[in-house]
């Protein structure tokens, strides 16, 4: 039903009127909402993706089981010095984690990066500490949905779209009387915080927009801003009850001296910030080898299990050990250097695409000096490849929108709120990194049926 589905929607673009009129109504509404990134569209194709009902439901149980997985992580690497080794948490890192946030999620939204092909749905990475793309995904479903190519479209399918801020809004409230102990007497006050001058300003606005709609008084706030005043933490001269975080760690750490207010209130409970320095444990790619390392089993349940064996990719931390892969085990570097062609070795702590060494299209050269930076480095992974989804898509080329029919990675990303799967979107790429920051692009996910 989804290549029929697919084949129809391509077939509709062959109308050039309908396809024109499209591709306005998208520009126009990508500009009005402001939605670029580095000066391009961030959605610069004329078809969203499209997932079955079906596979949805598949989706959302597997991503549910999984999250379950690594909430049971979270709970057992309080304490234990050999999981928050394993996870490569460094000194100052396990002092923030240490910090009880007063709620029990370790984060209060995620996003989970997999692939899902006719006969395998796979994970890549988590996305535990500061997932970006919510808000955005909003706009771009709405802008979708009055293309008239859609509106054709919808005439023969059912067609969902998600919300995300609605969703971000509730994890936030739920996890602040989680904070409080009670119900709030009133509505408290909301700081989205990052550092200033970045790509993703406008995706802040668009749920500082959303929060004061429903009620909520927000602002955006930078680390600089913020003050720590009689037990207050303080931005623009309002206080302040919520932090929604979008600073990453490491981005808070060379700077944490210098503007401590934040890390002040968070310490002496006098703010609820979601998400909470703990969901640091599983924002580490080190997560992964922790799911799928047999010594690790006994923290799951055996659903959990038989999901982490089908949909999370065998991955080590990258040094020199004996390990077990397959039943056999085997020496990691060397086996790494023999199956450059399977394996990929990443970062286990960076965002972006950064430091990834992509052994399949590397050549042999090539990936040994990528093995020797990495056991330098001395916090890598060796990840084995998944089998990725790739469609044609109708992409957009210049200022008049040439429209071509290109390749593209699909890299969906289903966004879970409290643990439970409550939006998505997808990320394509032209290359092996399905990633905006490394030039991608994305699309709204809609979940269709056949009228």
């Amino acid at each position: 039903m989804l290549k029929e589905a697919v084949a129809h929607y391509h077939q509709l673009l062959e109308d050039y009127d309908l396809a024109e009129a499209s591709r306005q109504v998208l520009d126009d509404g990508l500009e009005s909402a402001k939605l670029i990134f580095g000066g391009r569209r961030l959605s610069p194709y004329l078809r969203p993706h499209f997932v079955t009902e079906t596979d949805w439901q598949h989706v959302t149980q597997i991503c549910e089981t999984i999250w379950s997985a690594l909430q049971k992580v979270k709970d057992a690497a309080i304490g234990s010095d050999e999981l928050l080794d394993e996870l490569g948490l460094t000194e100052i890192e396990r002092e923030l984690v240490a910090i009880d946030p007063k709620y029990r999620q370790v984060s209060a939204s995620a996003r989970l990066d997999s692939f899902l092909t006719e006969d395998a749905y796979s994970f890549v990475e988590l996305n535990g500490e500061s997932p970006a793309g919510i808000a955005y995904a909003d706009s771009a479903t709405e802008i979708f949905l009055e293309m008239p190519v859609m509106k054709r479209f919808a005439e023969k399918y059912d067609v969902r779209g998600f919300a995300g801020r609605p969703k971000m809004l509730a994890v936030l409230l739920a996890a602040y009387e989680e904070f409080l102990g009670r119900k709030p007497e009133k509505n408290p006050v909301i700081a989205i915080v990052d550092l200033k001058d970045l790509p993703t300003l406008k995706e802040f606005e668009l749920f500082q927009n959303y929060f004061e709609y429903q009620g909520y008084t927000s602002l955006i706030c930078s680390p600089d801003e913020l003050e720590f005043l009689n037990g207050k933490l303080i931005c623009k001269g309002v206080e302040i009850d919520i932090v929604y975080k979008r600073l990453l760690v490491n981005e808070y750490l060379p700077i944490i001296k210098k503007y401590p207010a934040l890390l002040e209130a968070y310490k002496t409970g006098a703010i609820c910030m979601a998400n909470s320095f703990r969901s640091k444990l599983v924002h580490k790619k080190a997560i992964f080898a922790v799911l799928t390392n047999e010594k690790y089993a006994h923290l799951f349940d055996e659903n959990e299990l038989k999901a982490i064996r089908a949909h999370i990719p065998w991955t080590r931390k990258f040094r020199e050990e004996k390990t077990i892969n397959k039943s056999e085990t085997i020496d990691l570097v060397k086996w790494t250097q023999s199956n450059q062609s399977k394996l990929v070795l990443k970062p286990n702590d960076d965002y972006g695409g950064h430091g990834i060494y992509i052994g399949w299209i590397l050549d042999e050269s090539q990936w040994s000096e990528a093995i020797k930076t990495a056991l330098e480095n001395g916090d890598y992974l060796v990840q084995e490849r998944v089998k990725t989804s790739k469609e044609i898509f109708p992409m957009l080329f210049g200022n008049l929108g040439k429209i071509e029919m290109v390749e593209q990675l699909v890299d969906l990303d289903p966004l879970l709120f409290d643990g439970k799967v409550g939006a998505a979107f997808t990320r394509l790429s032209t290359s092996e990194l399905a990633n905006v920051s490394s030039g991608g692009g994305m699309v709204p996910t809609f979940i269709i049926r056949k009228k």
